[in-house]
């Protein structure tokens, strides 16, 4: 069990944090135009290079979990990401996340600790 709920938790870590560089990125890329300068920006973003190896990670992660665990329990592991992103919305992007929301990503973590054991 907790072989699982280790590498899940740090598979959707990475799959949080390439969330998070998509959701930078996407706030540095202009408005879309037909122009060399826009593709050029587009590939010179760091935030959207540093998603692409956060992702790649994350789907390296997940093969590896698909192999070794069962479809059911590893499936709803990742859910643990949800815990990520509320904590990368209130203290990377300073959202305001109310009560309730962190109830149900607690009714959530639940459900993967029934789900895993």
């Amino acid at each position: 069990m907790w072989k699982i709920l280790i590498i899940g938790t740090i598979q959707a870590a990475f799959l949080s944090v390439g969330q998070v560089f998509l959701k930078l990125a996407l706030n540095q890329i202009e408005t879309f135009s037909f122009s060399w300068k826009w593709f050029v920006s587009l590939l010179t973003n760091w935030w959207l290079a540093a998603m692409g190896v956060s992702f790649t990670i994350a789907g390296l992660m997940w093969v590896y979990m698909l192999k070794n665990f069962q479809f059911s329990v590893a499936y709803s592991v990742t859910s643990i990401a949800y815990i990520f992103g509320m904590l990368a919305a209130v203290y990377i992007f300073h959202e305001t996340v109310p009560i309730t929301r962190w109830i149900g990503v607690g009714l959530i973590v639940l459900g993967v600790f029934l789900i895993a054991k």
